[in-house]
């Protein structure tokens, strides 16, 4: 009852203001940037228990996120291959934005961070239907690889398990080829910013750690690239992601 309630409010918001004619792909990319980077924020806030400055960052997505769907009430001919699609995330991005803000009202701060990732999931998986990929995919992507490869932070690996040395190897290799594809996708501004090129070449730099790790079976190293990698990680996806 709650879900319908709400979903039939985030409507009745986005029918006040007449809708626009359909903007182009970098328009509607942009405007999702500016919206996304307030849910990044408020994910960082909820995760340090900030749940004040995290509600207020929430609020101003909501506002934000309002202005893009009246301004892609119609989408950009590149996103218009599932019309359907299309506005069930226009939608539900708008839902889950309201669901986040009642749930931190309500002091229940991980199902308010459940929602926002979930927006950011969505989104990719609507441009990823569509075919379009832009920073933030790639940077999930890269999450995903991290995770993956994280797996082997273990003090007490055992390194004369079949394939351990090999599976490490690779997972180290898939994570280097993704972040190298991310740095590609970035504009040149993005590209150029300091604080980009610290976190996609530290972490480039910690990966080239690994091939000693495994061929000095040191997983005392291994552990000290993993924790760098994961810094790298958590900051790519809070700036970028």
């Amino acid at each position: 009852m709650r879900n319908s309630l709400v979903k039939i409010a985030v409507i009745a918001a986005l029918l006040a203001t007449p809708a626009l004619a359909a903007g182009t792909l970098a328009e509607f990319n942009a405007a999702v940037e500016r919206a996304a980077a307030h849910y990044r924020v408020a994910l960082g806030y909820l995760r340090t228990g900030n749940t004040d400055l995290a509600a207020l960052e929430v609020e101003r997505m909501r506002e934000t996120w309002g202005q893009v769907a009246r301004d892609f009430a119609q989408p950009p001919k590149e996103m218009a291959k599932d019309l359907q699609l299309y506005r069930n995330t226009m939608l539900d991005v708008g839902v889950r934005l309201v669901t986040a803000s009642m749930m931190i009202d309500s002091g229940r701060a991980a199902v308010a961070a459940d929602a926002l990732r979930a927006i950011r999931n969505e989104l990719s998986d609507l441009r990823k239907a569509n075919g379009i990929v832009v920073l933030a995919d790639c940077v999930r992507d890269a999450n995903a690889a991290m995770d993956a490869l994280y797996v082997f932070n273990d003090r007490d690996l055992d390194w004369s398990r079949p394939g351990v040395a090999k599976d490490l190897q690779a997972r180290a290799a898939s994570y280097g080829s993704t972040l190298k594809r991310c740095d590609g996708l970035a504009d040149a501004r993005t590209r150029a910013d300091p604080e980009f090129r610290r976190l996609v070449d530290g972490a480039a730099a910690s990966l080239t750690f690994i091939p000693k790790a495994i061929e000095t079976r040191d997983a005392g190293l291994l552990h000290r690239v993993m924790i760098e990698l994961r810094a790298f990680d958590h900051l790519l996806a809070f700036r970028y992601g």
